[in-house]
């Protein structure tokens, strides 16, 4: 049996705990973040103090768990959650445990809720990882500094703060990606775009709940012309359904969430209702053109790390106008001013809401050979660094490394309805990010 193994059900409960806050953004006096968010960074430190480290909690914006002496290493984790949004199975802050058959019964057991692997579950792992080592009477040769953001999801702000505040480690990993581990990371641009419609058959228009996810739910008011034309439209998109309300005008569409780096994996409702009308207006033509039919060949920007993507988290109606929030993930090796200048030099009116410049590590590097041959021992899986295009805390170091949770096959389910973490990657989780930070720190 590993070490970690008689902290497990301990770890469970604790993972349920911080499930139960509804930790998404929601700003408000006295709370940077929402006041969810805080109590969810008090109970995380609370619970890192009953184990006795030495713990800092920098006014709510981002925590810190401090273990040993000498020369820092981060470990960078995140309590925050994007919106639960709707089509859950179980209450999505319950944190319902269930057997699943399918799975094999208890081995297949799962904690239901949002932020179960993103990045909650995680965050609990790697706390009782180090609860071990400390147990077991370790002595790290490095000063570890667990820094837990509450801002992950919504532009970092819990980073500057940190940063604003004391010096962040030069290198790192963060539980907050895949196995084996990530070298390289692709930028992120979060634009805002606005395309002009040339009529009025639409005068409301709201869908999305955050940049970073599939847009899955739109609401839109449209004209008797615009309403007629629906039964007779053939939907192109898979996995979008679009309902017409005769008596209110309305129209609801439906889609399915993802995460804004995978946005084939999920399906959008505003492709939906884009390809439906730009029947009936040449401004939606062109935002059609744009944002699905690649006319400006932005997928063609590649290299190592993949293709540009983009992905249209939210969208409203602004001055008839469709104002739309897209998810840009671009190659890191490339610069934002390629995909900016793209748009602009299309007549696209385009402002950036957030940057993050990609993250490169070379995949030798002693950090992410170390993290791969880590997993690689745990496992028994012979394994090789790979890209991404999801943007993580890695990019706060100078050389940081995503290191897990999730591995190839997994069922995806971050950003999406369901999230669960089962228990068989709880514990693996513990098991492993004890033996990387026994492996690095010593």
């Amino acid at each position: 049996m590993h070490n970690t193994e008689k902290y497990f059900l301990e770890a469970v409960e604790s993972v349920r705990e911080m499930i139960r806050f509804d930790s998404s953004y929601q700003p408000q006096d006295g709370y940077p973040f929402g006041e969810e968010n805080a109590k969810c960074l008090r109970a995380f430190l609370g619970l890192a103090d009953t184990f006795g480290f030495e713990t800092v909690n920098y006014d709510d914006y981002a925590g810190e768990i401090r273990f040993g002496e000498g020369e820092p290493f981060a470990v960078l984790a995140h309590l925050d959650v994007v919106p639960a949004g709707s089509g859950w199975k179980y209450p999505p802050f319950a944190a319902v445990v269930n057997d699943d058959v399918s799975s094999g019964g208890v081995a297949g057991r799962k904690i239901w809720g949002r932020g179960a692997m993103d990045d909650k579950g995680p965050a609990v792992a790697c706390l009782y990882a180090l609860k071990a080592l400390k147990e077991e009477g370790f002595l790290p040769k490095r000063k570890i500094q667990f820094i837990l953001g509450c801002n992950e999801e919504n532009g970092w702000k819990c980073i500057d703060y940190y940063k604003s505040k004391t010096t962040m480690p030069k290198e790192g990993f963060t539980p907050d990606a895949d196995f084996p581990a990530i070298y390289a990371e692709k930028g992120i641009l979060h634009l805002r775009l606005s395309f002009p419609l040339s009529g009025q058959d639409c005068t409301f228009l709201q869908g999305g709940e955050a940049a970073n996810m599939v847009c899955d739910d739109l609401v839109a008011r449209l004209s008797k012309r615009a309403g007629n034309a629906v039964a007779l439209h053939r939907n192109p998109v898979l996995g979008t359904t679009l309902s017409y309300d005769n008596t209110t005008g309305i129209l609801r569409v439906r889609g399915k969430s993802a995460h804004g780096s995978t946005p084939e994996k999920g399906a959008n409702a505003f492709e939906a209702f884009l390809a439906f009308f730009a029947t009936l207006d040449e401004g939606a033509k062109s935002a059609y053109d744009l944002l699905y039919n690649d006319v400006l060949r932005l997928k063609d920007i590649v290299d190592e790390t993949g293709a540009c993507t983009t992905s249209v988290g939210k969208v409203c109606l602004q001055d008839n106008a469709l104002e739309v929030t897209l998810d840009v993930r671009f190659p890191a090796t490339h610069k934002r001013e390629e995909i900016t200048q793209i748009l602009q030099k299309h007549g696209v009116l385009v402002q950036i809401l957030h940057y993050q410049p990609p993250l490169y590590n070379d995949p030798n590097d002693k950090l992410v050979s170390t993290l791969v041959g880590v997993y690689e021992r745990v496992t028994g899986k012979k394994s090789r660094p790979c890209a991404i295009g999801g943007g993580t805390y890695a990019r706060a170091l100078e050389k940081g490394c995503a290191f897990g949770p999730e591995q190839d096959g997994d069922e995806a389910t971050i950003h999406q309805p369901n999230e669960y973490i089962t228990f068989d990657r709880l514990r693996l989780l513990i098991r492993v990010y004890y033996e990387a930070i026994k492996a690095l720190c010593s």
